[in-house]
């Protein structure tokens, strides 16, 4: 079996998963909800690509073990955790509701809940937004970074890592003036992007001390996989918000959110046992600045409607351009060569 057919593999449960989950959508709610779920995947991976990315370069480092519990555990957090359980949690805190009754809402009376959900839109942007800031702007300000994709922006921003918390600063910065404009959520949204900054700080704290430690369960991977699963929530929340936008039945959404983010953890092991990330060295400088794109759109959401389509956009041409700049760039070593 080569190489290229073995990586296939990867893609083979999530395939399977996502035909019984679309032909289950289909028997229980009709062919409109059959495309509804369709479209939900096409979106989940189109908005993710740019995390699948950046999670190949933290699962390169886990075990083998942990990177196919990042497959397995990891998913039923993705799907139960983030898409279902958590955004009940928010409205909860938001609303001033307990979880049973916001629970209860979301399954007797889904189009409540959307309403409940849209309500709790600038907690959730204003975390989402100032974790994935966080996440771009610690590649960028890395003083060890020596490779720059774009040259004349990134050299220059990997100086301003000598600046103690520099990225904490700027999110916070930015944060104040996103919130000043929508002075009757100030608050929530300081509070919420504060959240955010905070979760960062820890993950990266918490990955980086295991990772240097002598403990095995820590080397296989533990710390890196919270944070994998923190980061995916980061990129996923606003996307369950916009969801409910498309429809209302759970089902529908747990199914095609569900399945896309099965397809977009595949993609990051398949990246990692295909040494992809090496081979196209500017993919992950793309993805970052996708990352920073998303973050600030997420941000200047909770001023004004940002359409899905400009979201999705944004990845594909920060990806789509790092990727044509990888190829060119093998394309003249190996000329060299």
């Amino acid at each position: 079996m080569t190489k290229n057919s073995s990586g296939m593999r990867v893609f083979l449960y999530p395939t399977i998963a996502g035909v019984v989950g679309l032909v289950a959508v289909l028997l229980s709610s009709g062919l409109s909800a059959f495309f509804t779920a369709l479209l939900l995947v096409l979106l989940e991976v189109t908005l993710s690509f740019d995390n699948a990315i950046v999670n190949a370069k933290v699962l390169k480092g886990m075990s083998a073990v942990w990177q196919q519990r990042f497959l397995t555990w990891g998913i039923a957090l993705a799907v139960v955790g983030t898409r279902v359980v958590l955004p009940i949690l928010i409205v909860s805190a938001v609303a001033m509701l307990s979880p049973v009754a916001v629970a209860y809402i979301a399954f007797a009376d889904s189009a409540a809940y959307a309403q409940l959900l849209q309500h709790s839109h600038h907690a959730i942007a204003a975390f989402g937004a100032a974790f994935l800031l966080m996440v771009s702007l610690k590649f960028f300000f890395d003083v060890e970074k020596e490779l720059h994709w774009i040259d004349v922006i990134e050299k220059q921003l990997s100086k301003w890592g000598n600046i103690e918390a520099v990225e904490a600063a700027l999110v916070l910065t930015f944060l104040l003036i996103v919130s000043a404009a929508v002075p009757h959520e100030s608050t929530t949204i300081l509070a919420a992007g504060a959240i955010g900054i905070v979760v960062f700080i820890l993950m990266e704290g918490i990955t980086s001390t295991m990772s240097a430690g002598a403990s095995r369960m820590a080397h296989g991977g533990f710390a890196a996989f919270m944070y994998l699963n923190t980061l995916d929530t980061a990129f996923s929340l606003d996307g369950v918000v916009g969801a409910f936008a498309i429809t209302t039945d759970l089902l529908t959404i747990a199914v095609g959110l569900g399945i896309g983010a099965y397809f977009v953890r595949s993609m990051t092991v398949y990246l990692v046992r295909e040494g992809t990330m090496a081979t196209l060295p500017y993919l992950e400088h793309g993805a970052h600045w996708a990352i920073f794109g998303l973050g600030c759109a997420m941000a200047l959401s909770l001023i004004t409607p940002i359409p899905e389509a400009v979201t999705a956009g944004i990845g594909i041409i920060f990806i789509g351009a790092s990727y044509i700049s990888s190829i060119q760039e093998r394309t003249l070593v190996q000329g060299h060569s």
